[in-house]
């Protein structure tokens, strides 16, 4: 696994939004008064006018929706707008036609559909929903599309091929944690983060060039999941310095976790040594299933839609790995530190519950007991002289050491 320098996330989309109400009051003033005398012929022939918005026809069926997040937060004719922006964007339409009646409330289902859909990778994010008033309000949505239908079909086949190769590498019967830990692993390991590198709001950058940012990660991530039968939606907000940030939130044995596979590498280091930069070799899983009050330190969701409690920390990988300490012991540390010398691994790991834990860990780790595990690391191994490296890392309360066993 490689280690790799955190940057700034782009935001996961741009929005343009364009809204041109036309109220024609003097001709519906008239119709109103003309309604009274009304023929069934007249009646019949503007309600044909009517029907000539050319609304899009929607397809799927609701067997498709279940467990999609943003979906079952709209009501019903909420739903409906929704089901019609996603039929035109699978039919890559430049023109949508939608029962809505505010330019603002189609932007934002449009942003729905794509948290829902990260396989909608043909559709850059951007749009402009324009309402009109006539002899009813409706809407027209003019997505921005990467792609004609022609080039999206030949780098579906690409994707399709590298997904079924990651896929191939796990088995569906797996628990839901390994199927989890397994996906965080596969994007953290294959792909770079990369500011500049093409495609990076969508999962052709991951699964194709495997250079990404945030957006790509996280629905890329999310693709995965739902493949494997997992709970998976796209989250977006930023990061506690303000920068647009993109992540997940998943379903793990009955509660829900964050996860971010963007920050898999350590954010902070401090260093003792020589080279560390060029040593430490290390995925971080602070964010492998992860609670409200671990995300909440440097993470802040957008306000869009109410997010599920994430009250538990059973499925975090140091939990799970008996890495996680809600009180500090001494011998405890030391024996950790001792059981990874002894088997010549990497790294000693300490994650705390809370910054007093961790304050009280660190000053006697540092001061005492990693002196002694270096001792035994000298005596074990005949070394004269004894090198390792560490993670000092306060905002998330854990401290890695990384031991080198040759001189």
């Amino acid at each position: 696994m490689r280690k790799r320098k955190k940057s700034g996330c782009l935001p996961a989309a741009l929005v343009s939004l364009v809204t041109a109400t036309i109220v024609w009051v003097g001709i519906m003033l008239a119709a109103f008064f003309q309604l009274q005398d009304k023929s069934e012929q007249e009646q019949a022939e503007e309600n044909m006018e009517e029907s000539e918005i050319p609304y899009q026809q929607v397809e799927s069926t609701e067997e498709e929706f279940v467990r999609k997040y943003y979906f079952e937060q709209l009501l019903g004719d909420e739903q409906k707008i929704y089901l019609e922006i996603l039929q035109g964007l699978r039919e890559e339409n430049k023109e949508i036609y939608v029962h809505a009646p505010d330019a603002r409330q189609t932007n934002m289902i449009f942003q729905y559909v794509l948290k829902d859909y990260p396989e909608i990778f043909w559709c850059d994010g951007t749009t402009t929903a324009t309402t009109y008033n006539e002899n009813e309000k409706y809407t027209v949505l003019e997505p921005g599309y990467s792609y004609d239908i022609k080039e999206r079909e030949r780098r579906q086949s690409r994707i399709d091929a590298s997904v079924e190769k990651c896929l191939a590498g796990i088995e569906m019967d797996a628990s839901e944690y390994d199927k989890i830990l397994y996906v965080y692993d596969f994007i953290v390991d294959t792909v770079d983060y990369d500011l500049e590198s093409e495609d990076n709001q969508n999962i052709y950058s991951v699964f194709v060039n495997r250079r990404s940012v945030c957006a790509g990660y996280s629905k890329a991530a999310q693709y995965l999941l739902e493949r494997l039968g997992i709970f998976c939606t796209y989250v977006t907000g930023t990061t506690r310095e303000g920068q647009g940030h993109a992540w997940n939130l998943v379903s793990c044995e009955g509660n829900y976790y964050y996860m971010d596979t963007t920050w898999g590498d350590p954010v902070f280091q401090e260093q003792e040594g020589i080279e560390t930069q060029e040593k430490l070799d290390y995925v971080s899983y602070d964010y492998m299933c992860c609670n409200d009050e671990e995300l909440f330190r440097t993470h802040i969701p957008d306000e869009d839609v109410e997010l599920p409690l994430c009250t538990e920390m059973d499925c975090n990988y140091y939990v799970v790995n008996g890495m996680y300490y809600d009180y500090y012991n001494s011998e405890t540390t030391l024996e950790a530190m001792s059981e990874t010398i002894s088997e010549q691994e990497n790294p000693s790991v300490f994650k705390y519950s809370d910054a007093e834990v961790y304050t009280q860990a660190r000053e006697d780790i540092f001061e005492n007991v990693i002196h002694r595990a270096a001792q035994e690391l000298a005596e074990q191994y005949g070394l004269s002289q004894v090198k390792y490296n560490y993670i000092d890392d306060g905002k998330l309360n854990k401290i890695i050491i990384y031991w080198e066993y040759d001189e």
